[in-house]
């Protein structure tokens, strides 16, 4: 049962569907449509690991074409990135991008990023899951959470409904957080955001970009009429109201330094820095993921990406847990390898919220970050982190591409990783001349994919393990060792079901 039907919470029930589970998605909204999901208050950019997790189910066809995206390139040369993003409001040149600097880089059918929209990405994943019939129900409020050794319950309105695990992807102010009784911890917060469209009676007064004023930030947008500010009142705006016309309008007088007039507001909310985290990710049969595991600052836009990377982290761990084959402790290594890239966000956030005050130590901080992001290993050190590129998991291996997300290797008969991982299986690459893996392999052939033959970039491997979420869980040499890898696929995928003594 999963509460939540965002991004998130569909694509988690995507994975476990696509596993064989029977799912139940429980929403508060009865309707999905919504203008925060359209463009441009929905516009959200996906990160090359989010991009490349779409691509790997076979969504990203859909998804592209969702988004409005019709130029889609070839996938014989790394694309260069099309966008960097920025810190703290200070833009990056994607041409200064040492692309060949990124670890283990190969040519790929997915983007290094996607600017698309809320709405795109749920019609998206709503369609997979109903192919994969996966059950939504929408305006559903769950109010009360009970839970034993072998089911968690959970209580809306008269009704009840069972489930042997429950995750709660419901948002910032997640229900199933405080009802399930996880500790959140973290730091309150510094400012107030906010996010308008409005009728703008001289928007000639407002520049273009981020603005970074000596009393706060706005940000002008292409889109017409969507602003959004930063406010450093200590997040004292009681955010249980809407903010009125009037003091939005005061808002941005004093952070902007004009007099410019909003004749109207059609849409706005507020947000802040508050920066938690739940200490761990599961209690009991329930697990959080997305914003019901940690809140931040929209600064840098890390909030859809993190969510995505829970979702692909878990499902395969709680699809494995459900049917029975999961080694000892591998749902707990969704907390253990999820938990402290949340934290980095959390820092990233803080960071530039940090930056970004009206201040002379937060200015001087500001020029200091400047200066290293106008060089080509300052903008590369960005881009690798927002596009997820340098993360890596602590799975106990010095050999440097173990932990992370495994490029788009391919075989010389055009075969392509991205290709082998759209059933959610893991994958067993053997570059071997004389199949090696072939026979041990086939004693975990429901729950991972065997490919051989000689490939056009091998980067030096004989093989490799790669799991269902395209974690790199073990890679052999020219001459892998049947014993290591053997070790590796029980580690992440239990005991065998035949043994390899068989073939």
């Amino acid at each position: 049962m999963i509460v939540g039907a965002g991004p998130v919470g569909l694509f988690l029930a995507c994975e476990l569907g696509l596993a064989g589970c029977s799912v139940l998605v429980l929403e508060r909204e009865p309707d999905p449509r919504s203008p925060w999901k359209a463009d441009p208050l929905g516009m959200r950019g996906l990160s090359a690991a989010s991009v490349e997790a779409f691509y790997r189910r076979g969504m990203l066809h859909p998804l592209l074409k969702a988004s409005g995206v019709d130029d889609y390139p070839g996938a014989d040369e790394p694309a260069p990135p099309r966008g960097a993003g920025h810190f703290a409001g200070m833009m990056l040149d994607p041409a200064k991008v040492d692309v060949a600097a990124l670890p283990f880089r190969l040519p790929s059918p997915a983007l290094e990023g996607v600017m698309t929209n809320l709405e795109a990405v749920e019609a998206v994943l709503s369609e997979r899951a109903f192919t994969l019939g996966v059950e939504v129900r929408r305006g559903v409020t769950v109010s009360a959470i009970a839970q034993d050794d072998e089911i968690v319950v959970a209580r809306a309105g008269e009704h009840e409904y069972a489930a042997r695990w429950l995750v709660g992807c419901d948002g910032g102010r997640s229900a199933v957080r405080g009802l399930a009784g996880f500790d959140f911890v973290g730091t309150e917060p510094q400012l107030t955001g906010y996010l308008v469209l409005a009728t703008i009676a001289d928007p000639e007064k407002l520049r273009p970009g981020f603005n970074l004023t000596p009393t706060g930030m706005y940000l002008r947008t292409p889109a017409e009429g969507y602003i959004g500010m930063l406010d450093f009142d200590g997040g004292a705006f009681d955010r249980s109201q809407r903010p009125t016309r009037e003091h939005l309008q005061a808002v941005l007088r004093h952070i902007s330094g004009t007099d410019v007039t909003l004749s109207d507001v059609h849409l706005a909310s507020s947000f802040t820095d508050r920066a938690m985290q739940p200490t761990t990710y599961r209690q009991g049969r329930v697990l959080l993921a997305g914003d019901a595991a940690h809140i931040h600052s929209p600064l840098g836009a890390q909030g859809l990406n993190l969510g995505l990377g829970d979702a692909m982290n878990l499902g395969w761990k709680l699809a494995a847990t459900v049917h029975g084959y999961a080694p000892d402790g591998l749902l707990d290594t969704y907390t253990r390898e999820r938990h402290p890239i949340g934290a980095w966000v959390l820092d990233w956030t803080r960071a530039q919220a940090a930056a970004m005050k009206p201040d002379p130590h937060a200015q001087a901080i500001q020029g200091v970050v400047r200066d290293l992001i106008g060089t080509r290993d300052g903008t590369t050190y960005v881009f690798e982190k927002v596009s997820g590129s340098s993360i890596r998991y602590d799975l106990g291996s010095e050999q440097p591409l173990v932990g992370r997300n495994a490029p788009d290797l391919r075989l010389a008969d055009g075969t392509r990783l991205g290709d082998l991982m759209r059933d959610g299986r893991g994958v067993a690459l053997d570059f071997s001349t004389d199949r090696r893996l072939h026979g041990p392999a086939m004693g975990w052939e429901s729950r991972m994919q065997y490919a051989a033959g000689p490939a056009r970039n091998d980067l030096g491997l004989g093989a490799a393990l790669v799991r269902p979420d395209g974690v790199v869980a073990w890679a052999g040499d020219r001459d892998p060792d049947r014993e290591s890898f053997e070790r590796a696929a029980g580690q992440w995928f239990g005991s065998p079901e035949i043994s390899a003594t068989e073939f």
